[in-house]
């Protein structure tokens, strides 16, 4: 670990700035405002999940006394669409659905029980149509159309690297698999719930949101009015994960206020929030890889049919991202692979925790376990064989020219596991298994698109500085991370620092709180910025003070000094006074600083150029217990080591690694939405099972810095790595464990057990063969 100690507030161990409030439940989320006149909405959804609107009849819902108005396609003044990337989204269908789940009408009356009423009032005639509920089908040219265009194909992203065919010819083993993994659902703990209301003639938007000013500008397009008369106010979010990336009541809830000039008020239920948002991508992944003898890899062909379901939202980053990261860490000569974007008429799929770097690992992880075990090489040392380190090459022909220690991540994981595994615990217990993963993650959006932040500090009055940045705080503390990097330039601590955000009116667009780029991407910004403010505060010092220059003055604990003669000094807060007591002073302390971070477009023809930077590099080693009686998987030890780059706030990696460890065991063991025919049917926490506290096993967090030149202090993002590793190291160790490999998720205990009961049919029948049989049954 590198010293902490040249830092005044970077690296330090500071507790979240919000966490008080939230421990005290002085925190405001959406659903604690309250407004005198309030109104309620309810929204009216599709029950079916593909066809053709004939009618919707609200006349007996409106005359429901207390009901105020009911909203329809109708209504839209402007332009009846929303969506991140295509506008394929409509506010209210007006011709057709596509999904269970879309919103047909918005009921708005004096309570929720009379909205409720009238939603059971409206008459709606939708004539079904035949669906298509895999992604499988509908790349099919004879499929439903789940749009209006000549296929459902969206998207296809194609990386090609060296000679596919020379390289199977160069390799002496080959594994071909198919993995697949489902959708899920972020599971948050606060379901969507939001209010507007009317403003000096502005309409004002309380919806927690990942990105504030996106929302705002969708919410103008709809109502057909410019931006300047919206302001986002962003409240507390109780966890994103991706999924408030795509809107979802903030058109209803603004022009239900436009409107009737009264505040509307809107609460989903947990059934509600399920259908509303925004589900991870279901990929059906096809793996054929080869290495040789010795232990080298040699070709990789892969193709991965990701289902996005009715809408396309990130569709195409989100499968650009599964197909970059296709390969693994590991340095492949020859590679082929092709990611596809399909729509069908299942919830459709968005931003989630991974962005498409989460699904490969299932599928790339199991084929190096699987090759090792078949060349008898430990899965470790194959894996050092062929990672990536300092000065190798990705897939897309991007040099790794800094920060890779990828190397450090795994020794350092191997040298936890194999210690905890000869402990007495584990000495006379059956069915144990150890698993590995490792993989890497490329930050922000990537493939050239512009990846902007922009920060402001500020010298308030009082001697404080004002940070302005909407750069949203979804839970995972990018708040308090700001503020240290914030403060740093003032070695003051961090009780100098307000951070101003949450509100558009006050800050500018820093793009979207998603991709891991936060701490890179806002914090350069937040950190140039800062740095702009101390330069120009000590200027402006230099001439309080009587200096002929700046040079030679610093600033700690609240005061500018002359480092050679230290009583020469001037505290922030008399120069804020001397200055402010000036004419025309506005905007003399107030710097402004923007950060791009560098990407590339890769070709369309062969995926090769260089779509992301930095790269975060991880692993991830488990020991569980399989019950071969009940298929029950209890994971007893588990240890992740993830690069940061640099650490900045060493308690706030550590709680993410927790969460990315929960969310990613939930993913591997736990979690099945059950969609039939475009229908969830685990739609609540009854029967939709995440991990709760007592399964948590163990977790041994292991923080490796190797700083990044181009990140603020060296630090790179880490919320959504952390969790890509953890599905395939418990589905390696469920393999050690009791010898089955489970291909799709989850590995519930039924799949577990049903895998044992065919391993011991299939030993049974091997057996009644002749040897000179044996070699030809298991040719991979």
């Amino acid at each position: 670990m590198l010293k902490m100690d040249k830092y005044d507030s970077v690296g330090k161990r500071i507790f979240r700035i919000d966490a008080k409030s939230k421990v005290k439940g002085e925190t405001i989320y959406p659903q604690d405002i309250y407004m005198d006149n309030m109104a309620y909405g309810k929204t009216l959804r599709s029950s079916i999940p593909h066809g053709k609107i004939n009618k919707i009849d609200i006349e007996k819902a409106e005359k429901v006394e207390g009901v105020l108005k009911v909203f329809t396609a109708k209504d839209i003044p402007g332009k009846n669409h929303h969506g991140v990337l295509l506008k394929d989204h409509e506010a209210f269908c007006e011709k057709k659905v596509r999904r269970i789940g879309d919103p047909l009408a918005f009921v708005v009356a004096e309570t929720e029980e009379i909205a409720e009423e009238a939603l059971k009032l409206i008459e709606v005639d939708i004539e079904e149509l035949e669906g298509v509920f895999s992604a499988e089908e509908g790349m099919k040219k004879d499929s439903p159309r789940v749009h209006d265009e000549e296929d459902n194909l969206m998207y296809t992203y194609n990386l090609k690297k060296g000679d596919i065919d020379s390289g199977f010819k160069e390799s002496d083993i080959i594994v071909e698999n198919e993995y697949r993994v489902g959708m899920v659902d972020h599971a948050f703990l606060q379901p969507e719930a939001g209010i507007a209301y009317m403003e000096n003639g502005r309409i004002v938007v309380s919806v927690s949101s990942q990105y504030p000013h996106f929302d705002r500008m969708e919410i103008a397009e709809a109502l057909d009015i410019s931006e300047d008369r919206i302001k986002y106010l962003n409240p507390a979010v109780g966890g994103a994960f991706g999924a408030r990336e795509d809107i979802t009541m903030q058109i209803h809830l603004a022009l239900a206020t436009y409107i009737l000039n009264r505040p509307v008020k809107t609460i989903y239920n947990r059934e509600e929030s399920f259908l509303a948002h925004s589900k991870r991508h279901s990929v059906v992944m096809k793996y054929k890889t080869g290495a040789s003898k010795d232990g080298k890899l040699k070709a990789l062909k892969a193709e991965f049919i990701g289902d996005t379901g009715a809408y396309a939202s990130w569709a195409y980053n989100v499968m650009r991202k599964c197909g970059v990261h296709g390969t693994g860490p590991y340095e492949i000569p020859n590679v082929d692979i092709k990611s596809h974007a399909v729509y069908t008429n299942n919830p459709f799929a968005g931003a989630m925790r991974g962005f498409g770097a989460t699904q490969p690992p299932v599928g790339h992880e199991q084929q190096m376990d699987i090759l090792a075990e078949k060349l008898g090489i430990d899965p470790i040392d194959f894996r050092m064989k062929n990672i990536f380190k300092l000065g190798s090459n990705t897939a897309t022909g991007q040099e790794l020219s800094e920060s890779v220690p990828l190397d450090r991540c795994i020794e350092s994981v191997k040298e936890y596991i194999e210690k905890e595994i000869k402990s007495e615990e584990f000495k006379d217990k059956e069915n144990i298994g150890v698993g590995y993963g490792a993989t890497f993650y490329g930050t922000g959006y990537g493939n050239g698109f512009p990846d902007v932040s922009v920060a402001e500090a500020e010298l308030n009055k009082d001697g404080k500085v004002n940070i302005y940045l909407e750069a949203t705080e979804c839970g995972q503390g990018s708040d308090t991370v700001m503020v240290q990097m914030a403060a740093e330039p003032f070695k003051s601590g961090i009780e100098i620092i307000n951070h101003r955000h949450c509100n558009t009116d006050l800050t500018k667009d820093t793009g979207t709180a998603a991709a891991s780029r936060q701490t890179y991407n806002s914090g350069n910004a937040v950190k140039l910025a800062s740095e702009k403010l101390r330069d120009k505060l000590l200027e402006k010092a230099s001439v309080y003070l009587g200096l002929n220059t700046s040079m030679g003055l610093d600033i700690k604990d609240n005061y500018i000094f002359l480092k050679f003669e230290k009583d020469r000094k001037i505290s922030l807060k008399e120069l804020a006074e001397k200055i402010y007591s000036e004419d025309d002073c506005e905007g003399l302390l107030r710097e402004e600083a923007v950060f791009i971070a560098q990407t590339t477009m890769m070709s369309e023809e062969d995926g090769q150029g260089s779509p992301y930077w930095p790269y975060t590099f991880g692993a991830c080693g488990v020991i569980l217990e399989v019950d071969p009686l009940t298929g029950r998987v209890q994971i007893l030890r588990a240890v992740s080591a993830q690069d940061v780059g640099k650490a900045i706030n060493p308690d706030l990696i550590e709680g993410q690694m927790d969460g990315g460890f929960a969310m990613g065991y939930g993913y591997a063991i736990y979690e099945d939405l059950n969609i039939k025919n475009g229908n969830m049917k685990n739609n609540r926490f009854t029967n939709y099972l995440i991990p709760t506290s007592s399964d948590m096993p163990k977790l041994k967090k292991i923080i490796i810095e190797d700083p990044e030149s181009t990140g603020p202090y060296g630090a790179k993002g880490i919320g959504e790595p952390v969790m890509t590793y953890v599905a395939p190291a418990i589905l390696n160790a469920i393999y050690d464990a009791v010898g089955v490999r489970i291909n799709s998720l989850p590995a519930s205990p039924d799949k577990i057990l049903k895998a044992i009961s065919n391993k011991k049919e299939d030993k049974d029948e091997v057996e009644s063969y002749d040897k000179s049989e044996e070699k030809s049954r298991f040719v991979i």
